[in-house]
């Protein structure tokens, strides 16, 4: 598959700092202390479980970083097997790394940091679209992101198979409970009515999302016929309901599903007929995946 690498830049920021914050002033005390600076070799990476592959891509960068901190001829040299979004097996070869081992050495954790949390992001990802095969479902991600990771991460759910939500507060409206419980006396319908008022003002072509638990509240806000309404843990025989309502009153409005959304529970949420689902856990509950340097046999 292929994948698109918006996000992949926002990682240069992040390598620096785990670059400060590993080396210090002094460096990697221990390769300086035990490793000959003459030493060249190249080292495998390599999965060692099933899974879903993201990060590979930072892998040069993270190199190209570190030697701001080296000299010129210390750059080591990555030559990458697979591309993000690849099905990993265990013993799948991801890259290849060489040169100096101090170098290989003092960038091994950081890579492989990105590479096993990237690539744990995808994995979880592409388990919630397989439970969705034979639907039309979208399975996306939310903001319930790690700050300064959040393209990152929403990159990795586009190298599982998922789609991305909104990026941030900035490129869309979403009206949630809270911003209705700022204004008690406002319904679901007149928190589209004010949001439609103010991106007119403001000549914005956003898209329009609202938040509703009722069906009372999706009858009411599909009057005014919003992009999206966002069905907040309703069990599926209820979104079945749901769907049913938006084909009678507002077919143009997509619905998704979001709360408590499980493996277990993702299949029969994606047969009620909901357009999109929304999982918080894509990016804050994943696991991450085991990848390591295989280095060559000295023996």
């Amino acid at each position: 598959m292929t994948v698109d690498t918006f996000g992949i830049e926002s990682a240069d920021a992040i390598i620096d700092l785990a670059l400060a914050e590993d080396l210090g002033e002094r460096g990697d005390v221990t390769s300086l202390a035990v490793i000959d600076p003459q030493e060249h070799s190249q080292v495998h990476v390599v999965a060692r479980e099933e899974g879903r592959l993201s990060g590979a891509a930072l892998i040069e960068r993270v190199y190209s970083a570190l030697a701001h901190y080296q000299s010129a001829e210390d750059l080591c040299r990555v030559e990458l097997s697979l591309a993000d979004g690849a099905i990993l097996k265990p013993g799948s070869l991801i890259a290849t790394v060489s040169g100096p081992v101090r170098s290989l050495l003092s960038g091994e954790r950081i890579a492989l940091n990105f590479l096993s949390h990237l690539s744990g992001i995808a994995t979880r990802t592409a388990a919630f679209v397989e439970r969705t095969v034979g639907t039309d479902v979208a399975v996306l991600d939310t903001r319930k992101t790690l700050p300064g990771y959040r393209l990152l991460q929403k990159y990795a759910v586009r190298c599982g198979g998922g789609t991305n939500h909104r990026m941030g507060l900035y490129d869309g409206v979403l009206i949630k409970d809270n911003h209705l419980a700022a204004h008690a006396d406002r319904s679901v319908a007149q928190g589209v009515v004010a949001a439609r008022r103010y991106l007119d003002a403001e000549s914005l072509q956003l898209g329009i999302e609202v938040e509703v638990d009722t069906l009372y509240q999706l009858k009411d806000v599909l009057r005014q016929a919003p992009d999206i309404v966002l069905l907040d843990n309703m069990p599926p025989t209820e979104l079945q309901k749901a769907v049913k309502i938006r084909n009678a009153q507002s077919p143009s409005t997509l619905l998704e599903a979001s709360g408590g959304i499980n493996l277990d529970s993702i299949g029969c949420v994606a047969a009620s007929g909901v357009d999109r689902i929304s999982i918080g856990g894509l990016t804050h509950s994943a696991v991450a995946l085991d990848i390591g340097y295989d280095w060559p046999d000295r023996s």
